[in-house]
């Protein structure tokens, strides 16, 4: 006979799956803990990004503040000593501007130690379907 029997197989499958079925939420609650009541207000937190544009004419702005090309990796790095590890920056540039400038911001954005960048487009425009070939 050539055929594999994988009747067993199946049945050790879903014996498996029906105890990680049981077992995950209980993996998830953890230890149930009452814990008191208190007045003190939560720890703030600023989960606003940062926003980096650049104008058509190529001007830089961090927050709507004008910096110079020179100035925005110390200005980053001040940033980023402020912020918590997990703070967003979001790149805003006009569509006229040349590619590498744009990349320019990106690279200095990274160099400054932010890992979560975007970049920001404009959505509003329907976007065209591809032409059959």
């Amino acid at each position: 006979m050539a055929d594999i029997n994988v009747t067993p197989m199946v049945d050790v499958m879903l014996v498996l799956l029906i105890i990680f079925m049981v077992t995950a939420p209980l993996l998830v609650t953890g230890v149930a803990v009452d814990l008191p009541d208190a007045r003190a207000q939560s720890l703030p937190q600023d989960n606003t990004p940062i926003q980096i544009s650049l104008d058509a004419q190529g001007q830089l702005f961090i927050d709507r503040l004008v910096v110079t090309p020179a100035a925005l990796l110390p200005k980053l790095a001040a940033l980023r000593e402020a912020r918590s590890d997990e703070a967003r920056v979001y790149v805003r540039a006009d569509r006229g501007l040349d590619y590498g400038r744009v990349m320019q911001v990106v690279g200095d954005v990274n160099a400054a130690g932010f890992k979560k960048v975007a970049l920001v487009t404009d959505g509003s425009r329907p976007v065209a379907a591809p032409e059959a070939k």
